[in-house]
């Protein structure tokens, strides 16, 4: 049962930008609060942004080079990632805040020379 279908991962060099997005194919994104998570192997899946649903932003440690943003119209959400570093390597996935069960694939970021 996926919810969240998220894109616009790739690879990048140290310095470089992407722009994640998520899409909802259900009504679950417009009616609550959102966010980023990632997950590194062998590491338990993090908190990266949130925001709520009126569109305010909560940033942790792992994305104070990044901008989250949210169109409940479109029922999508983004996360503008800018400067990437290596240590941004991870695969990302979006899900309520706090996180739900299902989880979507994910996109995989690589910064990496």
């Amino acid at each position: 049962q996926v919810q969240f279908v998220e894109s616009g991962g790739g690879w990048v060099q140290p310095g470089g930008s992407l722009t994640l997005s998520c899409v909802d194919s259900g009504d679950i994104l417009s009616a609550n609060d959102m966010a980023w998570y990632r997950q590194v192997p062998g590491n338990e899946r993090e908190l990266v942004a949130r925001i709520t649903v009126e569109g305010r932003p909560y940033y942790t440690r792992l994305s104070g080079r990044f901008t989250i943003r949210r169109n409940n119209a479109n029922k999508t959400m983004v996360l503008y990632m800018r400067p990437l570093a290596v240590v941004d390597t991870a695969t990302y996935y979006c899900n309520t805040y706090p996180a739900g069960t299902y989880w979507g694939q994910g996109t995989q970021v690589t910064v990496s020379t």
